[in-house]
């Protein structure tokens, strides 16, 4: 049953997010507030779409999302869906999606899923636009945009973390977002460039260690990360990776729980542990690097980007900075296809995104906003 109190103004853009969990709630949060969109929430916990409070903008739906008749009637007259769902449930809106019309927008990290989407939007009268969160969203989107200021690619390294500011377990590390998400990351085949060939490496391998600002980190493979970037850039770059930071120590423990305890195999136990045993933080902060060389003007040249974003009071509540920055991520490209600056039509890839005009957005913002901030040091 649709819940919502208010009269919906029809010149705002009728917006359905399926999904209120961490990053859903972030996403209502900055929609709703901005007076340019009604934003119709999806969810099966009644408990879940009450704590999204009550706003002008804002109408909750206890739904089922892999009903689709269901799904269907609700989509129906919306500018857009937003999946703020699990990687696995994700396919069932990015499917009904394309067949009401709808612009569809995801955050998954899942390259199976981003496949599914892509088939999808070969005959799609919209737009069809997965990874739009953190990683792979901006990063691939700041990525893609050092690349273009060379003439020739040799190298690109693309670093994210997400990570506890006052780590205080063996992991060091705290729940922020979405567990299935993590362990899936973890456990897949990771797309790669080396060598110049397209090819897939394994999670967990190839560790490395750097510092940043005075701290250790380790950075080891992870799926999903490059978004399309290794399509995009194949024949163009030598070697081109993503992986996913923590701090040192971090990757051998989960080696052993997913390889050796055979976690790997009981996926939904591993996640049960961890939502028991590692506790919620909002004090985090997001890591984001990456490392382009290559030849520029006739030279061997590096060119690097790196930022922290640190969690940040909105509307009067703390939100994390992992729910800040994916949040951002995918109502800026919202912003950008309301606009007009993206394709209407069929596959958008976060390439298509320019850095400037994401950054100069009211969502993108929030990735500068942190940077430069006394307060977030």
């Amino acid at each position: 049953m649709l819940k919502g109190t208010h009269v919906i103004d029809v010149t705002i853009k009728q917006v359905l997010l399926l999904g209120s969990g961490k990053i859903g709630a972030a996403i209502c949060e900055l929609l709703t507030s901005c007076d340019d969109y009604h934003v119709t929430v999806a969810d099966m916990s009644a408990d879940n779409l009450a704590n999204l409070g009550s706003h002008k903008n804002l109408s909750t739906l206890q739904l089922d999302v892999t009903n689709q008749a269901s799904l269907l009637a609700a989509m129906n007259g919306k500018f857009a869906a937003l999946s703020a769902c699990p990687f696995h449930i994700t396919k069932h809106v990015a499917i009904t999606a394309a067949q009401s019309g709808v612009h569809y927008f995801d955050l998954t990290e899942d390259v199976a899923c981003t496949k599914l989407v892509k088939s999808l939007a070969v005959n799609a009268t919209a737009a069809l636009m997965p990874q739009c969160g953190l990683a792979p969203g901006f990063i691939t989107i700041a990525a893609y945009d050092l690349c273009k200021e060379f003439d020739a690619l040799h190298n690109v390294h693309m670093r994210v973390g997400a990570l506890p500011k006052y780590p205080s377990n063996g992991l060091k590390y705290n729940l922020t977002w979405s567990t299935d998400g993590l362990i899936n990351e973890y456990c897949n085949p990771c797309e790669a460039i080396v060598d110049g060939h397209v090819t897939q490496v394994p999670p967990l391998e190839e560790l490395e260690e750097f510092s940043l600002d005075g701290i250790a980190y380790e950075a080891f493979n992870t799926s999903g990360g490059l978004g399309t970037l290794c399509e995009t850039l194949k024949g163009n770059v030598q070697n081109l990776n993503y992986r996913t930071v923590r701090y040192p120590g971090h990757r051998d423990i989960m080696k052993m729980l997913l390889h050796d305890l055979k976690f790997k195999d009981n996926r939904g136990q591993l996640k049960d542990i961890f939502e028991q045993a590692l506790p919620l933080t909002f004090q985090d902060v997001v890591l984001v690097f990456i490392n382009v060389s290559g030849i520029k003007n006739g030279e061997l040249f590096q060119q690097s980007y790196a930022n922290k974003i640190y969690n940040e009071t909105i509307n009067g509540r703390l939100w994390s900075a992992i729910q800040v920055t994916t949040a951002a991520g995918i109502c800026g490209v919202l912003d950008l296809m309301a606009e007009g600056k993206l394709p209407n039509k069929g596959f958008v890839r976060q390439e298509d995104v320019l850095l400037s005009d994401f950054i100069n957005n009211r969502f993108g913002q929030y990735y500068q906003r942190s940077q430069n901030s006394q307060a977030a040091v």
